[in-house]
């Protein structure tokens, strides 16, 4: 079963295709799509990781980071049968 992925970037609405063989998650994959490097991202993730206390913290700052990079509405498409 194809999964597909729905963001709006920088006001425009696209799908596209997901595989988790390629990407690690849903953001990284609408990251690599418009072409944008994540490696300074990922290293503040980390660290945002080890010293968070609850995961809440790494998801708020993913969220916050996401909708700065001009990103909004981050979702997997449900096909409807």
């Amino acid at each position: 079963m194809a999964r597909q992925v729905s963001y709006t970037y920088k006001k425009q609405r696209k799908v596209i295709n997901f595989s988790y063989d390629k990407h690690r998650d849903l953001y990284e994959a609408v990251a690599a799509a418009e072409g944008i490097d994540l490696t300074s991202f990922l290293a503040m993730e980390q660290q945002v990781t080890m010293t968070a206390k609850r995961g809440a913290a790494v998801k708020n700052y993913r969220q916050q980071e996401f909708a700065r990079m001009g990103f909004a509405d981050i979702v997997f498409v449900r096909e409807e049968k």
